[in-house]
Order: structure tokens, then C-alpha cells, then sequence
């Protein structure tokens, strides 16, 4: 069991203790955005926008340099302070709860709108440790569900008053800053130069989505049955775009708040990954014991001249399809603000306000009510969360359904992004119109309201309306003119993701197949002869059917063709799975893929490899074999990684060499060629160029068993394979191997003409 206690007083020595805030008057002499772009590219910063003028748009809030991460990945929490981790076991929300009240502090200046807190967001699948619920789809990202910072500095710009404010922790014990230090650091961080070259680029891959339009009409169809049947009056139904990104989060951020400004604009660079949220929506405003929500249902476009634009707006006023769903869900959270406010306290101050927006109209209630004494900002967020806009009616029902039926986590799109304070203050948004930076991709989901009378083409289309404003900032290239990659699967040519293999195939299920990988450079095919040569005495000995009769040097030219790799270096890989376990005609597989070859970065950046002895020895008689089981040579090279080599030595089961993970390896020792004795190895395609090469050069093969210790007595070592040809080894276990970088040349030149 975790003792709490302990690991609370344990917090506080790590982070230290809050004992209030310092607040001053910042005069601040250049747009919010580029104070914020100061502090954009350190970890934990987060920015609040608020764009327009309706009158939920009042703050721009900047909140940088935390002096608490606060992470919750299900029950793994995960406190940071500095250098210092904390890491135990329990309910994120309680956790959250309680790092709220140990950090409990009052506020002087109540004309400001938060002065300590979190800063951050509460994804969606927190959901899950409020209600108990279904959770049938993967999480693939490994991203949190509570990730929230607590900054040392906030800065708050009143746009109603003109006014800028500087807010500073002050924090006491473990070594933490004092005001005057960080106000310091402010200052530096305050004054440099401007990153005016950041630039983005997304999209050059084309939009993926969860759904095709298809899949995506037949969801909808599945909700207006659960309607019929009696389940739900609605749910909100979702699909994820995602596309390729590089650059600047920062400079994508701005360049929406330019292009269509919204109140609830966030930046969260949270360290892995950045948030990048354009909500106009708000989920719950918290001053004192006063809260507030606005929800948002009724979408229509913009019209394209003034007369349309006016036609749009009353056309989703007078809409009693639009007037049923938002006073449904009006309802619903008058119902859970009643759960923890005051009793007679919760009205409807204003319902079906039409609000207008660069891209679309919205129809909009807020709500407001009083909360009992007793309860907290996170009794708030339990009572409400997820917002019921995004969810449906009845929610935990609507949620069941969005499991079901959506095919991927939603994160943090309709989780809740913004500050929950240390002084009874709470701004949270709805995480919708929302994308998420991660490892080189952005991924964003955009759904509406499903209700009886919903028309499934036309909730189709009203995704892709709430999504132009992230769509137009990426510019995607369309589904006609974005690249595809193609494949040949018995006999058709087919769009890659198109090409399916069942999972009844044992080349699924076993890995009862074997491939083979292709040079092609500039659309001349090396060494094709020998490569079908062996892939057929594979298929000979492993499948012993009929061998197919087949023009491979036309097949891999039109998958070559077709991929517009005809100018370029590239890799095909034929592959060959079994089929479904028939004994007497199995249905065997065959797919030819191409793509584009890049030398290994550490081959270009050393000039060669380096190598570690893999601890497992290889005892299986299939290594003889291109097979598509090939999850050991893959750990192997995954280990060679973790340390600190390029590639893993496969040793036999005697502790004799065989090969490496990805290739064959020769050892030159005077004018001799030795080629590694093996019970069971696959005979290399290049591994026979080099030889020969050397053999016409007047060296002597030798065939033998070979030591690990013996590579470092020779004159060179070579890795070869079908993409590299031959590389040079430079080191075994971190210590050096001769090396002839002349020789490596010549080998290369003989071999790759």
C-alpha cells in the first residue's frame, strides 16, 4: 500500500512550499503573443488567448518555468520538481485533489483571474476514473491523462482593462528561487531577440482519417438506432485526422490565432508532445464559490457573402433540430452543476445565443450556479466531466457508445485544457478544434451531435467544417495530389492501404513466410537472378507448392513506376505468406513493396559500424531463411541500440559468429577472405558479390568457425546486405577493429554500379 502521507511530505520537500504569490504591474511594450513567443520553446510553458470580443474573451494568460509537473499516466502519477521525480500509485484525481489543497493559498488581488495553479490539461479517458466504463480501443500514444504544470511565473493581460500583471510563486525550502531571482530570470528571458525564421510545414503527406466517409455515415447510422431503441437521445460522434509536421508548434499556434481568432486559444508545450487548441467553447469557470457553463451545440458555415452569411446564422436560429440538442444538453448540466451547487442556485442565464466565429455560427446557453461550501474546484470537474456537449445524453450511455463505435482514444480532444488555481479560480475549455504535435506527426478529431433526425452526410460534412480552421493552417495536399504509396498484391496494383492481409493467414499468425529486400537504383535491379533464386528455394522448402510463374523484373519496374522511384535509390521487398491453414491449396500471398532508400545516418556520419556480442545465442534451423519471423533479429538490433552499439553480433549456440542482425560479415586477414562457419545462416546476395570481388582480386575463401576475439586481430571487417553493400565494422563491444576505409571503396564500386 502507498503511504500518501508520506509521499506528500516527501513532495514538499522535493518542491518545497507555496506561501504566496507576488504579484506587480508589468508595463508590457509588445503584443502578448510575442512575450509568449519568448518562452514558447521551454518545456511546461503554457499560453491562453483569447481571441474576439465576445465576453469570454477578456484574458491572455502566460503561464512558464514550473516549479511542479504534475503527470498521470492511469495510476502512475508522476510529480517533478527540478532534477527531483516522485513516482507512485493511486486515482489521478485524487492525487489531484490533494496537490491542490497542500498547495491551497489566498490571493490579494481579486481583480485577477488566477494568480498559482495548474496550468495544463485533463484528457478525455480521465473519464474512466470517474464512471466505470467499457475501454475497448488501443491507446497507441502512451500520452497522459493529466498533465498539468504549476508555473513560477504567470503574466495576465486584461483586454477589458488594458492592464498587464506579473505573478510570481513564492516558494520556500529545497533550494527553490526566491522572487527576486526569478523575476531576474524573467527579465532575460523577457528581452531576447525574437525568433522571427520559425516556420511549420504539415500536411505534405495528405490527411489521414479514423473512418472513411463511408464507416463514418454507417456510425451514425448505428447512433439513430440506439436512439430508436430507446438508449440515448444523442452522442457524439468523432473522427482523427492525422498528417506529417515539422517545425515550430509556436509558429503553427499563431498563425491560427491570425488566421481565426476564437476565446479559448491554448499552447501547451508539455515536453514530448505540444497542444495546440482553437476551442471557442467553455466547459467551466470557477470564481470563488460562482461557476459557470457555456455549452455549445448548432453548427452552420459561414456564408461567402454578406446576404448568405445572414441566411446561415437564421437558418441555425429558427433550426428546432438545433433548439432540441442544445436545450438537451442544457439540461444535463443544469443536472450536474446541481450535484455540487447550491440548491436553487443553478439557472439558465442565457440560452441560444447565436455566436459567430471565422468559419462557422454557433448556438450557445451559459449556465451558472453557486457552489456548496464544502466543495472543490476537482468536486466541480468530477460532477461535470467530460463536458455533455461533447459526450451526448444520457452521458455514461453516450460514452458506452463513443467506445464502441469510434476507433480510436480520443486524448485530449473533449478533455479540458486550461488552469485549475490554487485559490478556489478554475478556467477550464472543452479540448475541441484541437491537435496534438507528436514525434514528427499532428493528429486533431472533430465530430457533432447525433441525433434522430440527424442526416449521416450531413454530420459527414459538418466535420470537416469545424476542422478547416486546422485543415487551412496545414494546407493539406488533397486525396488526388497527395503522395500514395502503392503496392502489387497478387497481381494488382493497389493503393497501400488498401492491401490487407487476414489475420487467419499463418503468415499472421505464425510467421509462416519469408521475404526478400532488393537494391533498385535508378530502376536497374541488382542482382535479381539471385535473389529470386533463393526466394524460390525457400518457398521450395517451406512451402513445397507449385512455384509461381511470374515476370519479376516487370512487376518490381511498374511497383517502381508507380511509386515515382524511377530517379532515386530504392528498396522492394518481396514478401510470400502461407495463407489460411489449407493443406491441399493453400491461398499463398504475395505483395511487392518499394520505397525510397537512405543510407543509415551512422554509416554516413562514421564511415561505418560498430557492433556488440548479443547475449542470446541463435538456435533455430529457420535462419537459413529470409522468414517473416523475424522478431529475434528485430529485439537484437533494439538491444544493439540500447547499448550503445549500431548493430548486434549473432552468435551461434558454440559462441562462434554467424551474422549480424540486418547482415552477413566477413573477416579479411592478409590474403585471406574467412567467411563465418554456421549451422543455420542465410546465404547473403551481397555476401556472394563480395566474395567473388575478392576472389578475382586474388584472395583465398576460407570457410571456418571464427571467435568474437578474433575480429579484432584482423585486417578489416565487412557487414554486407542487399541496401548497404559493404560497410566497414569499427568497433566490437566498444573497443576498436582494424579498419581498410580504401578497400571498403572498392568493394562498394564493384558492387553497387
Amino acid at each position: 500500500m502507498v503511504n500518501i502521507s508520506e509521499k506528500f511530505k516527501e513532495l514538499k520537500n522535493i518542491a518545497g512550499t507555496l506561501e504566496g504569490i507576488h504579484v506587480e504591474p508589468l508595463d508590457l511594450k509588445e503584443p502578448f503573443m510575442e512575450l509568449a513567443s519568448r518562452f514558447a520553446h521551454l518545456p511546461g510553458t503554457v499560453a491562453l488567448m483569447s481571441g474576439g470580443d465576445l465576453d469570454s474573451a477578456r484574458y491572455h494568460i502566460l503561464g512558464a518555468r514550473p516549479w511542479l509537473t504534475v503527470k498521470a499516466y492511469g495510476t502512475n502519477v508522476v510529480l517533478t520538481a527540478g532534477d527531483q521525480v516522485l513516482n507512485f500509485t493511486w486515482d489521478p484525481i485524487d492525487a489531484l485533489s490533494r496537490i491542490l489543497s497542500t498547495y491551497s493559498v489566498s490571493i490579494n488581488d481579486n481583480s485577477l483571474p488566477v494568480g498559482a495553479g495548474l496550468f495544463g490539461y485533463l484528457s478525455y479517458e480521465l473519464k474512466d476514473f470517474i464512471e466505470v466504463l467499457p475501454r475497448t480501443v488501443m491507446d497507441a500514444r502512451h500520452l497522459p491523462h493529466i498533465c498539468l504544470f504549476a508555473p513560477s511565473i504567470i503574466v495576465v493581460y486584461d483586454k477589458f482593462e488594458n492592464r498587464t500583471s506579473l505573478c510570481v510563486a513564492k516558494i520556500i525550502g529545497s533550494g527553490r528561487q526566491t522572487v527576486e531571482q526569478t523575476l531576474v530570470d524573467f527579465q532575460s528571458i523577457k528581452t531576447r531577440p525574437l525568433n522571427h525564421k520559425a516556420v511549420f510545414t504539415g500536411g505534405r503527406s495528405g490527411l489521414t482519417s479514423s473512418f472513411s466517409k463511408d464507416e463514418y455515415m454507417e456510425a451514425v447510422r448505428r447512433i439513430k438506432d440506439y436512439i430508436v431503441s430507446g438508449h440515448i437521445y444523442q452522442v457524439n460522434l468523432s473522427q482523427r485526422f492525422e498528417t506529417d509536421f515539422e517545425g515550430d508548434p509556436f509558429a503553427f499556434f499563431s498563425t491560427l490565432y491570425e488566421k481565426a481568432p476564437a476565446p479559448f486559444y491554448a499552447y501547451i508545450h508539455a515536453g514530448d508532445h505540444w497542444i495546440v487548441s482553437t476551442s471557442p467553447e467553455r466547459f467551466l469557470l470557477q470564481k470563488g464559490k460562482c461557476v459557470e457553463t457555456r455549452p455549445i451545440k448548432g453548427t452552420r458555415p459561414r456564408g461567402k457573402t454578406k446576404e448568405a452569411d445572414e441566411a446561415l446564422g437564421r437558418e441555425l436560429t429558427e433550426s428546432k433540430k438545433d433548439d432540441a440538442e442544445l436545450s438537451m444538453i442544457v439540461d444535463l448540466m443544469r443536472n450536474d452543476l446541481g450535484r455540487v451547487c447550491e440548491g436553487g442556485s443553478v439557472k439558465v442565464d442565457e440560452h441560444k445565443r447565436l455566436e459567430a466565429y471565422q468559419n462557422v455560427f454557433h448556438l450557445v446557453s451559459v449556465v451558472t450556479g453557486k457552489l456548496r461550501s464544502e466543495k472543490t474546484s476537482v468536486d466541480l470537474i468530477k460532477a461535470t466531466f467530460p463536458g455533455g456537449s461533447i459526450t451526448g445524453c444520457p452521458r455514461i450511455r453516450s460514452m458506452e457508445i463513443i467506445d464502441e463505435l469510434e476507433p480510436v482514444r480520443r486524448h485530449v480532444y473533449t478533455g479540458a485544457i486550461g488552469y485549475i488555481g490554487f485559490h478556489e479560480a478554475l478556467n477550464l475549455s472543452i479540448a475541441i478544434r484541437t491537435a496534438t504535435i507528436c514525434k514528427n506527426k499532428i493528429f486533431f478529431s472533430v465530430g457533432g451531435g447525433v441525433v434522430y433526425d440527424s442526416d449521416p452526410e450531413d454530420e459527414y460534412h459538418e466535420t470537416l467544417h469545424k476542422g478547416q480552421s486546422l485543415m487551412g493552417a496545414l494546407q493539406p495536399q488533397t486525396a488526388d495530389s497527395a503522395p500514395k504509396k502503392f503496392v502489387w498484391q497478387n497481381g494488382v496494383m493497389k493503393h497501400e492501404a488498401q492491401a490487407k492481409i487476414l489475420i487467419s493467414d499463418l503468415g499472421v499468425a505464425y510467421g509462416y513466410g519469408f521475404f526478400e529486400t532488393i537494391r533498385v537504383n535508378r530502376g536497374k535491379i541488382d542482382y535479381l537472378e539471385d535473389h529470386i533464386r533463393r526466394f524460390y528455394s525457400t518457398w521450395d522448402e517451406l512451402f513445397q507448392t507449385p512455384l509461381p510463374d511470374l515476370t519479376w523484373d516487370e512487376i518490381i519496374s511498374q511497383v517502381i513506376e508507380k511509386n515515382g522511384l524511377g530517379d532515386t535509390t530504392a528498396a522492394v521487398k518481396i514478401m510470400a505468406t502461407h495463407g489460411e491453414p489449407n493443406d491441399l491449396f493453400p491461398d499463398h500471398g504475395l505483395v511487392v513493396s518499394a520505397r525510397p532508400y537512405v543510407s543509415r545516418p551512422a554509416i554516413e556520419k562514421k564511415g561505418g559500424l560498430g557492433l556488440a556480442v548479443y547475449p542470446h545465442p541463435r538456435q533455430t534451423p529457420l535462419a537459413a531463411h529470409k522468414t517473416l519471423n523475424y522478431l529475434y533479429y528485430y529485439l537484437a538490433g533494439k538491444w544493439a541500440l540500447a547499448n550503445g552499439a549500431d548493430e548486434a553480433l549473432i552468435v551461434n549456440p558454440d559462441g562462434s559468429v554467424s551474422e549480424t542482425n540486418t547482415a552477413s560479415i566477413l573477416i579479411i586477414i592478409r590474403e585471406r577472405i574467412i567467411q563465418p562457419r554456421s549451422p543455420a545462416v542465410l546465404p547473403g546476395i551481397m555476401e556472394k558479390q563480395v566474395i567473388e570481388c575478392f576472389l578475382q582480386w586474388g584472395y583465398v575463401l576460407e570457410t571456418r568457425n571464427i571467435i568474437p576475439e578474433e575480429l579484432f586481430g584482423a585486417d578489416a571487417v565487412f557487414i554486407t546486405n542487399s541496401l548497404i553493400g559493404a560497410v566497414p565494422v569499427l568497433s566490437l563491444d566498444g573497443k576498436q577493429v582494424s579498419q581498410n576505409a580504401d578497400l571498403c571503396t572498392r568493394i562498394c564500386k564493384e558492387i553497387l554500379k
